[in-house]
């Protein structure tokens, strides 16, 4: 296995529910159950309980079989998933997120405005909705680096916060990480995002956050949130 493959693998095995994680990881690749369970040569239901943790936890050749099909079909539609997270695979010391809270709350409605941000999914959450911070995040860097354990650090004092993703190329992986992840912010910005893509919007629509767009710069969103 290569570093990516050894990652996966990794988070996989020591994961408290191992299939969520694969689940995780097929839907990151944008691979149906239908085509892993066609390479695998076993059945859909077998992944399904797999991903519902109603299996015991995977062995060691199941996740290895199960990496080398998800890496294999990338390969096959040209590897741009596997080239995009290697980009990203290599520990560094630079920090992969910002917190910043706010002195007092603001509304949904105006953190969009604020932000020059478009609403792509429930727009009627934003004007009840209470931030009292946000958190810049590399969307890849939060999935490559970030343990289960860890993932509570981005929510600092409060998860009454939105969640900002950069370096995004469909919007579907950082939408994935918040589906399975334990604790949700109250909404999410992806950052310089043209088209979204469906499986995001229907997660944003399945949790009830809203989720937006912004062309601004994160530089350009801290001086602008940096005024409140």
């Amino acid at each position: 296995m290569d570093s990516l493959q050894e990652r996966i693998a990794g988070e996989i095995t020591l994961s408290e529910t191992p299939g969520s994680t694969m689940k995780k990881w097929r839907e990151l690749f944008g691979i149906s159950q239908i085509e892993l369970a066609k390479l695998l040569k076993i059945s859909t239901s077998t992944i399904s309980d797999y991903e519902g943790n109603r299996r015991a936890s995977p062995g060691a050749g199941v996740i290895k079989r199960f990496i080398n099909a998800l890496f294999s079909i990338d390969a096959q539609r040209g590897g741009e998933v596997v080239r995009n997270l290697q980009k990203f695979n290599s520990a560094n010391e630079e920090p992969f997120y910002s917190i910043r809270d706010f002195s007092a709350p603001i509304s949904g409605i105006d953190f969009a405005r604020i932000i020059d941000a478009k609403i792509v999914a429930n727009p009627s959450y934003l004007d009840t909705m209470k931030l009292f911070g946000y958190t810049l995040l590399d969307s890849l860097r939060v999935i490559l680096e970030i343990s289960p354990a860890e993932y509570p650090r981005l929510f600092g004092t409060t998860n009454e916060r939105a969640f900002i993703f950069d370096q995004v190329s469909t919007g579907r992986s950082p939408m994935v990480v918040v589906r399975v992840a334990p604790i949700k912010p109250r909404l999410v910005v992806i950052q310089n995002l043209d088209a979204v893509d469906k499986l995001a919007v229907k997660i944003s629509q399945i949790e009830h956050i809203p989720l937006l767009t912004t062309k601004l710069s994160s530089e350009e969103i801290k001086v602008r949130l940096g005024n409140l």
